[in-house]
């Protein structure tokens, strides 16, 4: 039985188990890269594409879907380009050392700030996001049984536990090289859920019970009031924007690819396939759902039970959500391991207790390998992501607004800046009035996504209650 990396035989010694800097030799190929941008872009999140249609209208909706999958894949070849040091060569592990290496200073601790940030806050997030999904099952099966109009009610709290329980385990993976059967997994399940989403709102568009739809979306006075269609369009356009990038973990995404090809090459197909993908089910969940629900189109259409039936397609739907977060999780988690596992192991080289490896034997797994600073470390930061999310359920609003913070920096302005100086692009030239320009505009996004966040936000505090089910 082939395992994952804490549970394997012991590999005898020899060149070939390691690259030429001397780390363990890196087997990734486009296939996993794509599998692992899969993983990382198209969440749970596709099935709330409707709503932002709806907010924004067919016309701006699908024009600003199409123009930020254009300017994530063309930031994320630049970042590429620079994983390589520049004049040297070396490797750069993970973002900040590419920052560190084109561009220095301060910007290296914005970069770690923004990356490490918005890393802590989709792990939060995507806690509360599977215990939803998991809820959703209960409730389908109750609605179904009960009837839709009953009152049906079940805890998050022990399911965010158990997520967290299954996180502890999957957290002993050693690190990012040995998430590929995750991250493939993990794939399966979002195009499952997606398909299943966008195939029940073809079924409803084929029934003829569908809303009303608008070129502009939402209409004020009718639907929405004037400040609200305001604040949700700004929300709206961010979550488009930020739907798609995946920069925060490119460079650990980029490093574990075999150095032949070469590696920036492979990565620029992975982006290529990871946002073609994404956009062909973007643009299914989001026009088909808006066709469907038209200017009511809900959150998540299938955990704010825009369907209800059939009760056992929905269960399984969302059971593949929860299994995707599960995988997702750890693909965001690792590179916040793995950073201070390495400061640890610079600051204290000679404790056992930081270096060491001890194998125990478990029965079907084989020789596992363990380290207790890993156990430790990584049983407590899952501990805490998943406390923070029972106390604060509103989080993911929160998280609307780590995105928005750091989409600029971390999917435009560090690839840009670091494109310019590794091209050696001349000032005022037509190509560097464009870059600033493609840095402006998505800073002028950024911010406008912010406000909208910060006002959801607001209402969402409104009405928290401590430890209270999210119903």
């Amino acid at each position: 039985m082939k395992s994952f990396d804490t549970c394997s035989a012991v590999e005898s010694g020899g060149n070939n188990n390691f690259d030429d800097d001397g780390r363990e030799k890196r087997t990734g190929t486009l296939v996993t890269a794509s599998a692992h941008i899969i993983t990382a872009v198209i969440g749970s999140g596709v099935l709330s594409l409707a709503w932002a249609i709806a907010q924004l209208g067919w016309v701006a909706g699908t024009v600003i879907l199409v123009t930020f999958a254009v300017i994530n894949y063309y930031t994320s070849t630049m970042l590429a380009d620079c994983y390589r040091s520049p004049d040297t060569g070396i490797r750069n592990y993970i973002y900040m050392d590419v920052v560190r290496a084109y561009l220095g200073g301060w910007k290296v601790k914005l970069c770690g700030l923004a990356q490490y940030g918005s890393l802590v806050g989709i792990t939060i997030g995507y806690t509360i996001t599977a215990s939803i999904s998991l809820v959703a099952i209960g409730k389908a099966n109750c609605f179904h049984y009960k009837g839709h109009e009953a009152r049906c009610s079940v805890s998050n709290y022990p399911l965010m536990a158990a997520f967290g329980t299954v996180q502890i385990v999957l957290s002993q993976i050693h690190n990012f090289h040995k998430l590929s059967f995750l991250s493939i997994i993990a794939t399966v399940m979002s195009f499952s859920y997606a398909s299943i989403g966008i195939g029940l709102a073809l079924a409803a568009l084929a029934s003829g019970r569908v809303g009303k739809t608008d070129l502009t979306g939402t209409v004020v006075g009718v639907d929405v009031t004037g400040s609200d269609k305001i604040w949700r369009s700004f929300q709206a356009a961010g979550d488009i924007a930020f739907s798609y990038a995946f920069s925060v973990v490119l460079v650990e995404i980029q490093d574990t690819l075999r150095s032949s090809p070469p590696e920036n090459k492979v990565m620029k197909k992975a982006s290529l396939v990871g946002v073609s993908t994404t956009t062909a089910f973007y643009i299914s969940c989001g026009c088909i759902g808006y066709a469907a629900f038209g200017n009511q189109a809900p959150g998540d259409f299938l955990t704010d039970f825009g369907f209800y039936e059939p009760y056992w397609l929905i269960d399984f739907a969302n059971a593949c959500i929860a299994i995707h977060l599960i995988a997702a999780y750890q693909v965001f988690a690792q590179p916040i391991f793995l950073f201070v596992e390495k400061k640890c192991n610079k600051a204290w080289p000679e404790s056992n207790f930081i270096t060491k490896e001890h194998y125990i034997n478990i029965p079907l797994l084989g020789k596992c390998r363990i380290n207790f600073l890993r156990l430790v470390w990584r049983t407590t930061y899952v501990m805490f992501s998943t406390v923070v999310a029972m106390i604060f359920p509103f989080f993911n609003a929160i998280l609307g607004l780590i995105g928005a913070v750091t989409f600029w920096p971390l999917t435009v302005y560090f690839p840009v800046e670091m494109h310019m100086s590794q091209k050696k692009v001349k000032k005022y030239t037509m190509r560097w009035i464009g870059l600033k320009l493609l840095v402006l505009v998505c800073l002028i996004v950024s911010l406008l996504a912010a406000v909208g966040s910060i006002v959801g936000l607001i209402s969402s505090v409104k009405a928290y209650k401590p430890f209270h089910n999210l119903d």
